[in-house]
């Protein structure tokens, strides 16, 4: 039960940063800042299962 909430959080993490990576070209200012975040999130949201999720 506990990996499939993993995974929902990861998939709900990994919809934020496409989210951001799609917001980020309609910002007047900051659009650097909120794209580099839409890679970050994207990045963990398939870090997290790789290397957390499978030491369990």
């Amino acid at each position: 039960m506990g990996s499939v909430i993993a995974f929902i959080l990861c998939f709900l993490l990994m919809l934020f940063g496409i989210f951001l990576l799609g917001v980020a070209t309609t910002l007047p200012a900051w659009q650097g800042l909120v794209f580099f975040g839409g890679i970050i999130c994207i990045a963990l949201s398939f870090g997290i299962p790789v290397h957390v999720l499978s030491k369990t």
